[in-house]
Formats: structure tokens, sequence, C-alpha cells
């Protein structure tokens, strides 16, 4: 047999797999049979970095150990390609931006220029469509080449047809049940994206900024209030004091004057305000911060929006505003606006950088505009929520608290709408009154799904009456991308269908803890709302990948690694281990050292399968002690690494199965290679033992090494290794010979290093002395340990603690030059 290697071995397998189905999903027996995954699909923007390898790698594990357990593994891959890194990946890809005003092009071929095409609503998504298509194919490819045992006719996307129908089904029931409402409402914004923003999407940002003090005129005379947005002074609806501020309490009741534009404004108390922020006296705007949002609700004040949903000032003032001086503001963004107030009241800026408000996926800070949204109940359920989240088994289980907190902190329901082109719309019309103004309480629904309104005309219109007075309008909005992601169990599951029962509620929930407060907790509403139930058994959470400087790595952090390299250079297997070193919700950084290991176990691998294999068969029983002492030995790690991998403990089963194996191959084969190319009685026992342990290890490493495990178990095994079953203990008992005399072995490889000479020099004699369990564990094994160290003489001493005396030759046993 040449030489193994792993080069090649991933495209190899890759595509005899594929040929073959091996990880194909049955389907035919019962729920008790199956295993489900709900496989978090990756964002379908770009390319996949090394991140992405690996928590997908983790998920593979446990895939793969529950298949050769016997269970009918349901692992389907899906994409999620809808959304705002989609658009925004269109936009630069294609220089095309859109506008929902312009009509269609058949046939349209963008042509990148120095500036952005506006195009038609119809022709922009349909190059999302395309270029997600794209993308998609170099995932799946980068999947398969990792060895992800997905079942690939199952993938599905977050924007086809299924995933369009089931989403509109979702929403016109949680409509009917009253889960689901709009409402014009304050709404986080962002300008660069134009569409609203959802309490889970929000980040804080260090933002530099300056502190400016203002002056109201109030019956005590000027009263000093402390902000950092004086552009938003217009907007100004009241003066807000702690109620137990002895400064300001004879102001509460009263009224104040705006400076600059007059306008009059109640000074109210309420327990928000912070007495140590300032004066004390706050400025309450509609809407600085979700704060104000507070205040105006709970103290019924007016709203005076005055920012617009592109980021500039309206043009008409609120009530009550001096027209004069906002004229100066009117149509300014909110920055030039700022430097323009700042001018006009002759202020000082005091310098601060402080936390801002941004969209997860945005650059400029969010606002706060009046609009029109769709949310899903969610504050009501509260508690049931926290319910769910407990019945939920959590790995690790610290991380439970990240859920707790995020549903305990909810600030209000789930805003569901966005306004943007390529996602799932809302299947609702409205009717247009004589005047042209829609009636939001009465929708009109499809007869059929899906639906795309934008295209469609509602039962009993004509295409005609679109968007005249008489007529109707469609729903502009599409659902926000985690509103389409959140149904994935009744998605890949086929809610409704045969194989719902079969795979629901799913196994495994495996995704980073980032997302717990949107993709899990939005799964968990969903379910809960259509079910009545946990949409899955176990939520496995894997932390993040860091860079060499421990930083988090991303696409948005500009620091994302692609994982093509990695894989030319080292080779699946090898990233897969260094992945798999990764323990569940631990942040673990990128280890190229790590990853040679890797290789270099899955060649050993190689090397040892095929040293192993050069002994002929042997089908006799194993009889001497030290062969039936290894497998003892091997039983408990089979028993270790299966309970590890069973409770989402993937590194330590691959640390126990990896330190076993690099003892068997330094040790054991060392210990009987000569007993087993001989033709003694011994000999045959030698042989069996070490096909025997072959076969198990070849088995533990499947889940792991992939690769090498399939390519070593094809030189001797029909089948596939990854449809064998787990290795099961067989009751043997590990005497400890293995270990004792893996130490004496250990010791005369020191004695020859020392003396300079090859480890094939002979031993003059060997002196054992130890403890008397010590040396009865190594009796049994001194023919092997006397062939293995060269040694012409062992003896063996009890005595209170071990010593090895290992004589060489006068001459060091070299005989001549030594060789290596």
């Amino acid at each position: 047999m040449e030489r193994p290697s792993l080069d090649g071995l991933d495209r190899i397998w890759a595509r005899r797999w594929a040929e073959s189905g091996v990880y194909r999903f049955r389907g035919d027996g019962p729920r008790e049979s199956v295993f489900s995954i709900d496989t978090p699909p990756p964002t379908v923007s770009g390319r996949l970095h090394v991140g992405h390898v690996f928590s997908y790698t983790h998920t593979d594990v446990v895939a793969r150990f529950q298949r050769m357990r016997g269970m009918d593994v349901f692992y389907p891959m899906g994409w999620d390609d809808n959304g705002l890194p989609t658009e925004r990946r269109v936009q630069l890809h294609y220089g095309v931006r859109c506008d929902p005003s312009l009509p269609y092009e058949p046939g349209l071929e963008p042509v990148k220029g120095k500036r952005t095409r506006p195009v038609s609503r119809r022709n922009f998504v349909e190059l999302c469509e395309r270029l997600t298509g794209e993308d998609e194919k170099a995932y799946e490819a980068l999947w398969r080449r990792l060895g992800l045992s997905v079942d690939w006719s199952r993938t599905y996307t977050t924007i086809g047809a299924k995933a369009r129908e089931l989403s509109q089904a979702s929403f016109l029931r949680l409509l009917k049940a009253g889960h689901a409402y709009q409402a014009e409402a304050p709404t986080l914004w962002d300008t660069t994206f134009g569409t609203a923003v959802a309490q889970a999407e929000l980040v804080d940002r260090d933002t530099p900024g300056a502190w400016h003090t203002l002056h109201f005129d109030t019956a005590d005379g000027p009263a000093a209030v402390e902000t950092t947005r004086p552009e938003l002074l217009p907007a100004c609806v009241a003066l807000i004091a702690h109620p137990d501020d002895d400064r300001h309490r004879a102001l509460i009741g009263t009224t104040a004057r705006t400076p600059l534009f007059g306008a009059e404004v109640p000074v109210l108390a309420h327990p928000a305000a912070d007495p140590g922020r300032g004066s004390g006296l706050v400025m309450c705007c509609t809407f600085g911060d979700l704060t104000d949002v507070t205040w105006w609700r709970e103290l019924g004040l007016p709203a005076h929006t005055v920012v617009g949903r592109d980021g500039r000032l309206r043009p008409d003032p609120p009530p009550g505003v001096a027209p004069g001086p906002y004229a100066e503001l009117a149509g300014l963004t909110v920055g030039k606006a700022r430097e323009r107030v700042v001018e006009l009241l002759g202020l000082e800026p005091r310098p601060v950088t402080r936390p801002v408000k941004h969209y997860e996926k945005g650059d400029r800070p969010l606002e706060i505009v009046s609009s029109r949204q769709w949310f899903i109940r969610s504050t009501e359920h509260r508690e049931t929520l926290l319910a769910r989240g407990r019945e939920l088994r959590w790995q690790p289980e610290s991380m439970r608290v990240r859920y707790e907190n995020w549903v305990s902190g909810l600030a209000g329901d789930w805003l569901i709408s966005r306004q943007r082109f390529f996602g799932v719309p809302f299947p609702l019309w409205y009717p247009l009154d004589d005047a042209g103004e829609p009636d939001y309480e009465h929708p009109l629904t499809p007869e059929a799904l899906p639906c795309d309104p934008a295209s469609e005309t509602p039962p009993g219109y004509r295409d005609d009456q679109r968007d005249v007075p008489g007529g109707f309008t469609a729903d502009p909005d599409v659902m926000d991308t985690w509103a389409t992601s959140s149904l994935s169990p009744l998605l890949v599951c086929g809610y409704g269908t045969d194989l719902f029962a079969k795979t629901y509620p799913m196994d495994l929930r495996p995704q980073a803890h980032e997302i717990i407060r949107t993709w899990l907790f939005s799964t968990i509403l969903r379910a809960e709302l259509e079910t009545g139930a946990l949409p899955w058994r176990t939520a496995a959470i894997s932390g993040w990948v860091l860079d060499p400087q421990r930083q988090k790595m991303g696409k948005s952090s500009g620091n994302g690694l692609g994982p093509d390299e990695l894989l030319d250079r080292y080779g699946a297997d090898a990233v897969r281990y260094w992945a798999a070193g990764g323990r569940p919700g631990t942040d673990t950084a990128v280890d190229e050292g790590r990853m040679r290991v890797g290789r270099r176990l899955a060649t050993k691998l190689l090397n040892a399968s095929r040293f192993v294999l050069g002994f002929p068969a042997a089908d006799g029983p194993v009889t001497e002690p030290l062969d039936t002492a290894m497998l003892g030995a091997l039983d408990e790690v089979v028993a270790e690494a299966t309970a590890a991998l069973a409770d989402y403990r993937h590194t330590d089963a691959l640390e126990r199965v990896e330190r076993f194996f690099w003892t068997w191959c330094d040790d054991y084969l060392e210990l009987v290679k000569d007993r087993a190319y001989g033709d003694l009685p011994g000999a045959e026992s030698a042989r069996a033992a070490l096909r025997s342990a072959l076969d198990v290890l070849q088995r533990l490493f499947a889940p792991f090494l992939p690769f090498a495990a399939e390519e070593t178990w094809s030189w001797w095994r029909s089948g596939s290794v990854h449809t064998a079953a787990w290795p099961t203990p067989g009751g043997r008992r590990d005497s400890g010979a293995l270990a004792a005399a893996g130490a004496v072995l250990a010791e005369v490889r020191g004695a020859k290093t020392r003396a300079k000479v090859s480890m094939r020099a002979p031993v003059a004699r060997l002196a054992v002395t130890g403890p008397a369990d010590f040396i009865a564990a190594l009796s049994p094994a001194v023919a092997d340990l006397r062939a293995a160290a060269g040694s012409a003489e062992v003896t063996l001493r009890e005595g209170p603690a071990t010593l090895v005396d290992v004589a060489l030759p006068p001459d060091g046993g070299r005989g001549g030059p030594t060789v290596d």
C-alpha cells in the first residue's frame, strides 16, 4: 500500500457521500427513532467565515454520533436569504438601488458604473434572487467539503415558496387570533436603510458628542437643562424632574418656555428623572431616546415629532413652535440642525463620548419616528415564555440566564415589519375611501398563498383600482427576517403534514449565544402561539470565534477569516479538530497550531490503520493479558466518550479518545508488534486485539475526523463507517498492564534520548522497582516490554517507589553510527 495521505480526501469522500445518499433521512420509523436538528440557516450575504465552520462542526459531530447510535437523523440545511444584509450586498455588487415607483424592465442586466442606478422593486428582487442563488451554491460546496452530514435533499430558503406560504399563513392566523396587530407608534428607525428596527437588533456603540446647557424661562427665572441633542428643542413637550428633587419641587405643575422657539411646555415629575444628571431637570423631546417614549406614554404628552424618516428635520414646525427660527432648521440633517441650533443660541459644547443606540448592521445612530408598523404580542406572554425557558435543556445551563434576562426585560411587543423589498410581504390590502385614505381597520386578505400584494389584486377588485380612491392599496412592508426564520422548526418539519409528527418537537437547536434574544426567543414565541409547546428539547449554545487579538470574528467586524485557505492548508479533518476543541458556550480563538495537531492526528490514524492492517487477519480470541488490558482500557474510553457525546460535551469526548489513541500508538503498537509478527500462540491474540481496537477507534473518531475515519474504514470494511454501529463496551477489565508497561517504556525512551542513541538501540538490562500493585500489573507484559525496549534482561522487584533503571551497553548500543 502506498503511503496514505489526507490530501484530497475531503473532495473524494464528499462526492461519494453525495452519490450514495448516506445521510438521507429515511422517515420510515416512529418518532422515537428520529433525531431532528433545527440547523441555523446562515445569512446569505457574501461568504462564510471561519466562525461558521466552528459552530456548524459542533452540530455535525452530534448528528454523526446520533446516526451511528441507530437514530434516523433529520438534518436539513437552510439559507436565510432575505433581509437587509442581502439587500446591501446586492446594492454594492450590482450598483443598484430599489425605487418602487419605477416600472419593471424585462431582462434587465445591470452595468455597474460610477453612479448607483435605480431599478424597480421587481427588478431588484430578481437581482437579489440571482445573487443569493450563486452564494448558496458556494455555501453548499464549502459545507460539503467540511463534511457536514446534511440531507441536502431537504434544503430550504427563508424566501422560498414554502417559507412564504408558511410565514403568511402563520401571520394571518396570528392576526385572526389577535396576537398580531398594527399600530401607529414611536419606532426606532435606521435612516440609512430607511426601515424600522426591533429591540432585539439594537447595539450600544460609543459615539462622540457634546453636552450643551439650555436655559428655559420659568416662573422662578432661568432653569438650566443639560442635553446632547439641542436640535430636538422644537420637539420638546415637557421638562421632567424627580418628584423628590427639592431643587425643582416648586416648578412642578407650572410651565416653562423653550429658548429660541418660545413654545410653552409643562414641568412634570417622574421617578425616571435622574437628580444626579446635570441640574436634575430633563428635557422630554418626542423622541430623543426610549426614556422619552416612556414619559410620553405614561404622562400622556403630545407627540411633536420633528425628525423624518429620511433623517432630516420636517418642513413644518410642531404646534406652538415659532416658525421663523424653525425655518433655519427645516430640511437639514440631524447633524447640521444640531450645529445650527448651537450657533443660534451661542452654546458652548462640552465634548463627551457616550453609548448611543444603533441598528446592529447600521452605521448611524437610530432615530425615533412615528410610523405604522406590525407587531406580535410578546410582553403579555412573558411568564409563559419564562416557563418554557425553564423546560428547555440548555447546554451549557448558564446560557438560560441570558434568555431569562431578555424576556424579563422586554420593553414592548415584537416589531416584525420592515420597510424594505426582499422579504416575505404581508399578505394584505386595504380599501381606499373616496379621499384615497386607507381603511386599516378592515384589511383585505388573499384567497391563496403565497401572495405578493404588490403584483396581485385582492378578491373582488381589478388591478386598475390599485392606489385610486374607492379602490385598494397593498400593504407596502415585508416581514423582518427573524419573523420568517423563527418558523424554521415548523418549516423543515412540514407543519400540517405527516412528517411533522415524526420530527417535531425537534431534538436540538444549535446556535450562537448572541442570537438568543432574536432567533431562539422568537422561535419559542412562535411555537407557543402555533403549537402551545417548545419547538425543541435541547438548545446547544456555541461561543464566538475570536481572532488572535481575542476580538470577535465576523463579517461586520471586518476580520472574518475565510475557511477555504485553512481547508487548503490543513484539510477538513484538521479544521474540524480545532473546532471540536471549542466547548459549548465558550469563546475560542482561531489557532492554526491546533489545526496542525489535528492534521497530525488524522495522518496518524491513516498510518496506524495501515500498520495494523498490514498484519494477517486473526479470527481467534484475545487471550494475552496485555491485549485484554488494552481492550479493557478502550472499553472505559468508549463508555466515557459515549456519555460525553450524549451530553453534548464533544470536547471531552474528543480529548478522551485522542489521549487513548496516542497511548495505543506510542505504547501498545510498540509493545506488541514483535509478537504480532511472530508465529507463537500470542501472535494471534495480538493481531485480533489490534484489529478489534482499530475497529473501535475508527468509529470513535468518525464524528470528529470523518474523512480519515471513512478512508481507513474503507480499506477493510464494507459500507460507511458513518452508518456503522457506535461502539459499546465489551465488558472487559483493564488490569493496568498497558499503563504500567507504557510508563516503563517511556523511561527507556528517555534514557536513550539522553544517551543520544537510536530508539532501536539495545538495552543491556532493565530493572524495575515499584509498589506491589504496579509490579503485579506489569508482570504479564514483561515479554512484550523486553521486545519493545530491546532489552536482554528485565527484572522486577517490589519497593515503596517506582524506579526504572535502564542499563545501556558500554558503547551505548551504537555499534557504529546511530541511525533513526
